[in-house]
């Protein structure tokens, strides 16, 4: 399993998020999580991104307990092993796709030489081996949000989280980009899990699950 977690609970003063939810993912596995806002969606992904931290449970990314770690060593561990895409894709406007793919890979200590190859690979892998050089001004929507799933997997995560990817662009990029996921999955064995309203994307993932208050729904246990 690359993702064992175990009656996870979360509250916010008297509300209570998470209600002690157990979730697991396979290697190469992609799952979605639906639900309607407010359904506890959001925290769960922050949980089992080391975002965030649980009240109790319990919490193991590709085999390392994530919950005992702190300070640098989850900060490190975070950073070497989940990738995460956001519906808004934060690059930096000031470098290029190159220089925005590169950088969390320099962050965990690999070399310019290497850490730039890599991005090459990486970019040309989403299509935009004719982007290297291109601000994020100069890319489309679907463009940048194509960079931002190059730069999630630039140090080869053990998992890739995302959080709705596609919320922010029109019907024919989100085909596009739901495509590149599977593709991903097809090359590289990836994980995914991804949070989505979209039934579109749910429907093609290898497991939806649905959150209602701050559980899963019966019809989506594991």
């Amino acid at each position: 399993m690359i993702i064992e977690a175990t009656d996870l609970r979360k509250s916010f003063g008297t509300l209570e998020v998470l209600k002690g939810i157990d979730f697991t993912a396979d290697k190469g596995e992609v799952v979605a999580i639906t639900g309607a806002s407010g359904a506890g969606k959001t925290t769960l992904l922050e949980i089992l991104g080391t975002l965030s931290s649980p009240d109790s449970g319990s919490l193991k990314i590709d085999g390392t307990d994530v919950l005992s770690l702190s300070g640098n060593a989850l900060t490190s561990f975070r950073g070497r092993r989940i990738g995460f895409v956001f519906q808004f894709h934060h690059l930096l406007p000031e470098f290029s796709s190159e220089e925005n793919v590169m950088i969390p890979a320099l962050i965990a200590g690999k070399g310019t030489r290497e850490a730039r190859q890599t991005a090459h690979e990486l970019l040309e892998r989403v299509g935009l081996k004719d982007r290297l050089g291109h601000k994020p001004s100069q890319l489309s929507g679907g463009e940048q949000q194509r960079v931002a799933i190059a730069r999630a997997l630039v140090n080869s995560p053990a998992v890739l989280f995302a959080d709705e990817p596609t919320g922010n662009l029109d019907s024919r990029t989100k085909e596009e980009i739901h495509s590149l996921f599977f593709d991903l999955r097809a090359s590289l064995d990836q994980t995914i899990v991804i949070v989505t309203h979209d039934p579109q994307l749910a429907a093609l993932c290898d497991r939806a699950l649905v959150m209602k208050d701050g559980q899963f729904e019966p019809s989506g246990a594991l």
